[in-house]
Parts: C-alpha cells; sequence; structure tokens
C-alpha cells in the first residue's frame, strides 16, 4: 500500500509524519497557528511536502473535539475554536487535493491500541486518557463508539461523587492541585512530586493519591459492568507510572469486596503507544474509511 500522509493537531503542536511499512518516517511538528489562515497555509504546505517526497495515498487526522463523521464538522469545543462548526473535511480536502479523514485524538488514540498496541487481538475496549482531565475512547465489535450526541468515551464528564467529576478527582493533576491547596503550597508541585512524596510516607500526599486511585477504580468497575469490555486500556503520561494500575486495581478488589455479586476482575493495562498513538490511529481511520478504494488499488 501506498504511504499516507498523517496529522495530529493539538493545542500547542501539530505533529506530521508519513506511514510507510508500518513505520512512521518524515516525523515533523510546528506551533499551531492561532487562526484558520495560516492553519490552511501551514498543513497545505506539510501535506505538500509529503506529496513531493513520498507520493502519499492520503492523509489522516487526528483532531480535538467532537468530530461528526457524517457531516465533516468538528463539533463541540476545544482550545482551537477556529476548526469548529463546519465541514473541515470538504475544506482541507480541496485543498490537499487527497482523500482525507478525521477522527477524534482520543478515539484515534484506541484505534492505535487495537489495531497494535495493548488491545492487539481484542474485540472491545474502553480506553482512559488521564492528562489535565480524563478523555478516552469506547471500541464495541472492533468500531468506535460515538454515541448519539459524539460523546461517547468523555468518561471524564461522569460524577465519582454527588458533586465532582472524573476529571475533577481522577488525574495527578488534580493531586497536585489538591494536595498544593491544603497544603498552603499553591503551585508549587505537580503531581510527580506529590507521588514522590506519598511514597517517602507523606500522609497527606497518600491521602490525594488515593483519592485518585479509588475515582479511578470506581470509574473503571463501572465501566466493566456497563459495557463490559474485555480490555481496560490506560493512556496518558501517568500510565507510564508503575504505581498506578496496582493502585487502581487495589481499589476495584476492595470494591469488589463491597459489592458482592461482582464476579468479573476489570483487566487493566497500560497502554503501548504514547506520542506516537494519535498519528498512527489517524493511519488506522483513514484505512478504514476508505478500505474498499484501497481494496480495488
Amino acid at each position: 500500500m501506498q504511504p499516507i500522509g498523517l496529522i495530529d493537531i493539538g493545542g500547542t503542536t501539530i505533529k506530521f509524519a508519513v506511514l510507510k511499512s508500518g513505520h512512521l518516517i518524515s516525523k515533523n511538528k510546528i506551533a499551531t497557528p492561532d487562526n484558520l489562515v495560516d492553519f490552511y497555509k501551514e498543513t497545505t504546505a506539510q501535506v505538500n511536502q509529503m506529496r513531493q517526497e513520498h507520493q502519499i495515498l492520503g492523509v489522516g487526522i487526528s483532531s480535538p473535539g467532537a468530530v461528526n463523521k457524517s457531516t465533516g464538522v468538528i463539533e463541540g469545543a476545544s482550545a482551537l475554536p477556529y476548526i469548529h462548526n463546519f465541514d473541515i473535511k470538504s475544506s482541507l480536502t480541496e485543498r490537499f487535493e487527497l482523500p482525507i479523514s478525521v477522527e477524534n485524538d482520543a478515539n484515534c488514540a484506541a484505534l492505535a491500541e487495537l489495531e497494535d498496541g495493548a488491545g492487539q487481538g481484542v474485540n472491545s475496549l474502553c480506553f482512559l486518557i488521564i492528562g489535565t482531565g480524563v478523555g478516552g475512547a469506547v471500541i464495541v465489535n472492533h468500531q468506535v463508539w460515538h454515541g448519539a450526541h459524539l460523546f461517547g468515551g468523555e468518561f471524564g464528564y461522569t460524577l465519582v461523587d454527588d458533586q465532582s467529576t472524573l476529571s475533577e478527582l481522577g488525574t495527578s493533576v488534580s493531586v497536585a492541585k489538591r494536595y498544593n491547596s491544603r497544603h498552603g503550597s499553591e503551585g508549587l508541585l505537580d503531581g510527580r512530586q506529590v507521588f514522590e512524596l506519598s511514597n517517602q510516607g507523606n500522609v497527606l500526599a497518600q491521602n490525594e493519591v488515593l483519592v485518585m486511585y479509588q475515582s479511578l477504580a470506581k470509574a473503571i468497575y463501572n465501566l466493566q459492568y456497563s459495557f463490559d469490555p474485555e480490555l481496560i486500556v490506560l493512556g496518558g503520561a501517568v500510565s507510564n507510572n508503575p504505581q498506578l494500575i496496582p493502585g487502581i486495581n487495589k481499589e476495584v478488589e476492595r470494591i469488589r469486596k463491597i459489592v458482592k455479586i461482582a464476579s468479573i476482575r476489570p483487566k487493566i493495562v497500560a497502554c503501548h503507544f504514547t506520542d506516537e498513538a494519535n498519528l498512527r490511529g489517524a493511519a488506522v481511520d483513514f484505512t478504514r474509511e476508505y478500505r474498499e478504494e484501497l481494496e480495488n488499488d
């Protein structure tokens, strides 16, 4: 198959790469423009270079926001308001003069894990991306579940208690925020540093880390007993912390002891891909969208 050009749109940078024979090559990134005109100019220049150097077949795009696959419109909101609420897919297709696909970045990351990563070989999974908040994706029968309102996988909006969402309680960013607020050190420590204090026996830090574990465990338990996926995959920088999954599993077991009928133990794994996940997933989405054309090529 011919190489595929790839774009990962982020709030700070836009990443570019070409997928050739399963490998990402010609990787590059630029600062994200602050307006649509420059966005078009920069992305088109990068795609033209890919065409010249690699004769790419088309372009797969990973984007923030609620991507409506049927209309080509990126709904919802993100740090880049200028990409929303119009048929951006048609606009980019016209400028690139190539077939393109567009999919939400979390869904792309989940597709990458499903295809060649931690989820390889399963039919269903829930993917939680733990960053500033908690995002994610749902895969059912190898397909992204977008949901009736394109909110499939928006786990961060779910309630952990009567007042707080998973995004507010279940991240290392929130751990640091709570610790700094209660310790009187607002803005001084990040999540990694609070985890280190917890390991050193700091009781306040341990309590805040426990809140994160309990919140994620509750969410994962609920996902297991609603969607019943084969696998729960955790992504985001904190997924590299070797204590994360054991800490969550301990709290899941505590829940299972309370809920006597809970016979299923969620299978929780860390993601395989990190920085490359969105780009690789955009390639998976592209090949799925143009499968018939590729097979007849």
